[in-house]
C-alpha cells in the first residue's frame, strides 16, 4: 500500500514536472532520450547548448520524442545531469566514445595508415641481421602509425572544400560536420608529435627525422600539389618509399643500399597503382578539381604507358636483392613471377584502356606488394649467410682444426674463438672474443664497442 502510494506519487509529480518544463526542454536532453532508442545516433556535447547537434546514421530526420517517452527513460527530463541515472551516463559516454573512436579511425585513414605500417616493419625486419628486437619493432610500429594518422588527417583538414565535392569522400568526418576543424587540427597535432617522440625515444634520431619529414612532405607539399600540377603523384611516391628506409634506419642506425631496395620496389609499384586509381575516379577527381595525370589524358594510352612504363622498372628488383646477398635465389624467381604477372596487366590496359582492364591492373598492384614483401622476409639471408656468401673462402679456413695444434683434441676444439663476422653493407661489425688458441687465424683489425 505505502509502496503503490508513494510510486503514484513520485510519478505524478514527475508528469506535473515534465509537463510544466516541456517548453523548456533543451535540445541535449531530446538527443539523450533519443539515443537510447537509436544506437547509432551520437550527441556531439562538444559544441554550445544554442548549436548541439544530433547525428544518426539515418538520412530522415527523426522526431523529437514526447514528454512521455522522456518520462519512461527515467530522469533524463532533469535538466541537471547530477540527477540521472548512472546507466545512462555510461551509454553516453560510450556513445560519444564511438562517434570520436570512428571519426579517428577515418581521419588517420586506417587502413592506409596500416599499410604504411606493414612496410615500416618490413623495413625493419630487413635492417635487423640475425635477431629482431620486438620491443623496437612494435615502437617503430606505433610511431609509424601515430605519424601516418596525422599526415591524413592534415591531409583532410587542407581539402575539406575539395573532398565535399567528391563523391567517395563527402561522407568523410570534416566535410558531412561530425567533427570540427580545430578539433581534427589539435588530433592531428597530438599524435603527430607523440609519433615523433617515440622514434626518437625508442629508435633512433635518424628515424624520428624521417617520420617528421615524411609528415611535411605530405601533408605540405604533396597535398597542396594535388591541386597545382600532375607531379603530385610522382611525389607521394617518395612519401610512400620512406617508410620502409624509416623501419631499416630505426633497426640498423643508418641507411645503406641493401636498405633502398624495399623504398625502390614501394616507389616504382606505387606509379602503376595510382595511375589505375586515377584512370578509375576521373571524373571525381576532375569534381574536386585535383590536378591529376590522367585528366589531361582523354584516350589514357599516356597513363597505361605510364604503369607499364614503371611495372617494367620493377622487374631488376629480384635479381638487385639476390645479387646483394639480402635475399636467395628462390626471392628472385618468384619476385620475378609477380612482376611479370603485373607487367601483363599493365600491358593488356595499354592495349585496351577500358575500366574493366584498369580494375584488373589495380587489383594485380594490390596483390603484388604483400606478396613481395612476404618473400622478401621469407627468403632474407642473416648476416652469417651473406658473409659465407661473400666470402666463400672463410669455410676452408675455418673448418680445419688439427690436433696437434692444441694439445687436449676435441675437448680444446670446443672453445673455437668465434672470427669477427665481416660487416655486410651497411651493417655494423658484429665482434666477439679473441682467437687466442689458433693464432693461424687473422685477428680483426676493428671491434664493435
Amino acid at each position: 500500500m505505502w509502496r503503490s502510494s508513494a510510486t503514484l506519487s513520485f510519478s505524478s509529480k514527475l508528469l506535473s514536472y515534465s509537463s510544466s518544463s516541456s517548453s523548456n526542454f533543451n535540445h541535449f536532453h531530446y538527443a539523450s532520450a533519443f539515443a537510447v532508442f537509436n544506437p547509432n545516433a551520437v550527441v556531439d556535447h562538444t559544441l554550445s547548448p544554442s548549436h548541439q547537434r544530433f547525428y544518426s546514421s539515418s538520412a530522415a530526420s527523426s522526431p523529437s520524442p514526447s514528454s512521455d517517452s522522456v518520462i519512461k527513460l527515467g530522469l533524463l527530463a532533469n535538466k541537471s545531469d547530477a540527477f540521472r541515472p548512472l546507466g545512462f551516463k555510461a551509454s553516453d559516454a560510450i556513445q560519444l566514445a564511438r562517434h570520436y573512436g570512428r571519426c579517428y579511425w577515418e581521419l588517420s585513414k586506417a587502413r592506409l595508415s596500416m599499410l604504411v605500417v606493414a612496410t615500416s616493419g618490413t623495413g625493419y625486419v630487413l635492417g635487423s641481421g640475425n635477431a629482431v628486437d620486438l620491443v623496437g619493432l612494435c615502437c617503430t610500429c606505433a610511431g609509424t602509425m601515430m605519424v601516418a594518422a596525422s599526415a591524413n588527417s592534415l591531409n583532410q583538414v587542407f581539402e575539406i572544400n575539395n573532398d565535399a565535392k567528391m563523391k567517395r569522400t563527402r561522407l568523410r568526418p570534416l566535410p558531412s560536420g561530425r567533427i570540427a576543424i580545430p578539433h581534427a587540427v589539435t588530433w592531428a597535432s597530438s599524435v603527430g608529435i607523440a609519433g615523433t617522440v617515440l622514434l626518437a625515444y625508442k629508435a633512433n634520431m635518424l628515424a624520428a627525422s624521417l617520420a617528421a619529414s615524411n609528415l611535411v612532405l605530405y601533408a605540405f607539399v604533396y597535398t597542396p600539389l594535388k591541386q597545382i600540377h600532375p607531379v603530385n603523384t610522382w611525389v607521394g611516391a617518395i612519401v610512400g618509399a620512406i617508410p620502409p628506409l624509416l623501419g631499416w634506419a630505426a633497426a640498423s642506425g643508418q641507411i645503406s643500399l641493401n636498405g633502398l631496395i624495399l623504398p625502390a620496389a614501394l616507389y616504382f609499384w606505387q606509379i602503376p597503382h595510382f595511375m589505375a586509381l586515377a584512370y578509375l575516379c576521373r571524373d571525381d577527381y576532375a569534381a574536386g578539381g585535383y590536378k591529376m595525370f590522367s585528366l589531361t589524358d582523354a584516350s589514357g594510352r599516356r597513363t597505361a604507358a605510364v604503369a607499364f612504363r614503371n611495372c617494367l622498372y620493377l622487374v631488376p628488383l629480384g635479381f638487385v636483392t639476390y645479387d646483394w646477398g639480402v635475399a636467395s635465389g628462390w626471392f628472385c624467381l618468384e619476385s620475378s613471377l609477380i612482376t611479370l604477372a603485373i607487367s601483363a596487366a599493365a600491358f593488356s590496359f595499354y592495349r585496351d584502356r577500358t575500366t574493366q582492364k584498369a580494375r584488373r591492373m589495380f587489383y594485380a598492384s594490390l596483390l603484388y606488394l604483400p606478396v613481395f614483401m612476404s618473400g622478401l622476409l621469407f627468403h632474407r639471408l642473416s648476416d652469417e649467410q651473406q658473409c659465407l656468401a661473400e666470402n666463400p673462402d672463410r669455410i676452408a679456413e675455418l673448418s680445419p682444426f688439427p690436433e696437434d695444434v692444441t694439445g687436449s683434441g676435441k675437448d680444446d676444439r670446443k672453445k673455437k674463438l668465434s672470427y669477427v663476422t665481416p660487416s655486410p653493407v651497411g651493417r655494423a661489425p658484429v665482434a666477439y672474443a679473441s682467437i687466442a688458441p689458433f693464432p693461424f687465424l687473422p685477428v680483426p683489425s676493428y671491434v664493435d664497442q
